[in-house]
């Protein structure tokens, strides 16, 4: 079975400079959810949790050493490792 992900069709408008992984974003920033690039087991356990598409998702904060980092997503903060955060990519919204 394909993951919903795999349906998702992207605007043509979008490019590199749109798109950006979630671990990258400052403490802070808010961004949109676009696409999860992970396996299906794990995009299906985020997507329970609240990363679906068009959701909004907030930095809120990380660990002293930088990783986990929390994001506040549909009321719930969920910490999450830098590398699965590399594998969600987000649309930073306007003046965030």
């Amino acid at each position: 079975m394909r993951a919903f992900w795999s349906y998702l069709r992207y605007d043509e408008a979008w490019t590199a400079e749109t798109l950006r992984a979630l671990s990258e974003l400052a403490v802070g920033k808010v961004a949109v959810v676009e696409h999860l690039d992970l396996p299906d087991a794990m995009q299906h356990h985020l997507m329970h949790m609240g990363f679906t598409p068009e959701a909004r998702v907030m930095v809120v904060r990380r660990a002293p050493a930088g990783d986990p980092t929390v994001y506040a997503i549909d009321g719930f903060e969920i910490a999450l490792r830098r590398e699965t955060a590399k594998s969600i990519l987000v649309r930073q919204t306007e003046g965030a």
